[in-house]
Order: C-alpha cells, then structure tokens, then sequence
C-alpha cells in the first residue's frame, strides 16, 4: 500500500517510535488485544446510537479514541475524537456519520496495522 494512503490510516510517526522503542512484535502484541476488545467497543457505540444515549456515546468515543490512538490506528481515532464532542454544534448532524465510518473500517484499519507490523517484526 501506497505510504500516502497509509499514512490516513496509521500514525506511521508513533509507530515507527514504538517499534524503535519497544520493538514491532510487543506492539504486535497489544495490537492482538486491541483486537480482541475492538468488537466490544465499537459493540457499544452502535448500542448506545441505537438507544439514543448520548452521553454513553461520547464517553464511550473517547475511551475508544484512547484505545485506537494507543496502537496507532489514526483514521478511526480521529473519527472517535470528533463523535466524543456531543457539545459540538456539527454533532447532531453528522455523528451517525462518523460512526457509520468507524464500523466500516474499523476490521481494515486494524488489518493494515498487523500487516505493516508484521513486516517489522
């Protein structure tokens, strides 16, 4: 994959950080628990949308901004970032959006990840 279509998907800079510092397969490891949790969080979101619970959906956005940004999955963190500020006036409008685009490549962005790890390991 072209470093340009990667580099919206990933914070290639603190991966590259990580890997210098802990090393790509102990990053590989965290990335495999993330993974095991992702349906969870992203289960949560879609849950709370559906019952219209906006302050679950907000704080649960940003736990997983935290968890996203923490393994270095930059496209779905940023989309958790702006679905964590319900007081934002574009909120009402546009958060299904932005968690319609966390559902759509949450499973792809995460596989880009284990790819461009894996080739580091």
């Amino acid at each position: 994959m072209a470093t340009v279509q990667l580099e919206s998907i990933l914070d290639l800079n603190t991966l590259e950080q990580y890997c210098s510092a802990i090393g790509a397969g102990t990053l590989l490891k965290s990335v495999v628990l993330f993974e095991q949790l992702m349906p969870e969080y992203v289960g949560s979101l879609v849950k709370a949308n559906e019952v219209n619970d906006k302050d679950t959906l907000c704080a649960e956005a940003h736990k997983f901004k935290g968890a996203a940004g923490s393994v270095g999955l930059k496209r779905i963190q940023q989309f958790a970032q702006l679905l964590q500020h319900g007081e934002e006036a574009s909120w009402e409008t546009e958060h299904n959006a932005w968690l319609a685009e966390i559902v759509k490549h949450a499973s792809t962005d995460l596989q880009q990840l284990k790819e461009f790890l894996e080739a580091k390991a």
